[in-house]
């Protein structure tokens, strides 16, 4: 691990990241992973979810601190956020199940903030301002069809884009190749390589009725 991190510092370096920017990105990558460790409880038959420990060294604690924001207004928000009604403000109780999707969509959405800000200075970087050809840097992963013991709407949504670029690359690269090889003349066997994926596509897309 210490390796990796190395190369990542390094990365960063040659990227021209400065080191604010290097450890802003590593302490809210820290503070997604720990937001895994923020746990709800309920006392008596209220479905009221709480958060008794959020100290310094607990998880709810150190989320907090590693996101800049005080661990007691975080908590507050997640068990008993403040929503608006018509004109007037009022408080909402969360359940334990409310609380912890709040926690999940809050490190989401850090994450992918992270993540396209990561894109935005990568391409600040290698781009060349002067050039009129207007080319950018983008990150594609299209291999992977996850599936784990609980598969949220997320993960159904990446799947699926998954493989339609994996059916997409697919085509591009072998089908429309090959033919490509015929229209010349070049003696070639063709390949089938399939519409294994097809399946998955297919019961996303079919229409509802």
């Amino acid at each position: 691990d210490n390796e990796e991190l190395e190369y990542t510092e390094d990365a960063f370096t040659v990227l021209g990241f400065t080191d604010q920017e290097k450890f802003d990105c590593y302490m809210l990558t820290a503070g997604v992973m720990t937001f895994g460790g923020v746990e709800f409880k309920t006392k008596g038959r209220d479905d009221q979810a709480e958060c008794e420990n959020v100290g310094p060294d607990s998880f709810p604690g150190k989320a907090a601190a590693l996101c800049g924001v005080d661990s007691f207004a975080m908590i507050k928000a997640f068990c008993k956020p403040r929503i608006k009604v018509g004109t007037e403000w009022v408080i909402k109780g969360q359940t334990c199940e409310q609380g912890t999707g709040a926690v999940g969509g809050i490190a989401r959405a850090i994450f992918d903030r992270v993540f396209k800000w990561l894109i935005e200075k990568c391409n600040d970087t290698l781009i060349d301002p002067t050039l009129k050809k207007a080319n950018f840097c983008a990150v594609l992963d299209i291999a992977g069809f996850e599936i784990f013991e609980y598969n949220g709407f997320e993960q159904i949504s990446i799947n699926f884009v998954n493989e339609k670029l994996q059916q997409f690359f697919n085509h591009h690269m072998f089908v429309v190749e090959q033919e490509e090889y015929v229209k010349e003349g070049i003696d070639w066997e063709m390949v089938d390589f399939g519409m294994d994926l097809a399946a998955a596509i297919i019961m996303f897309e079919k229409p509802m009725g």
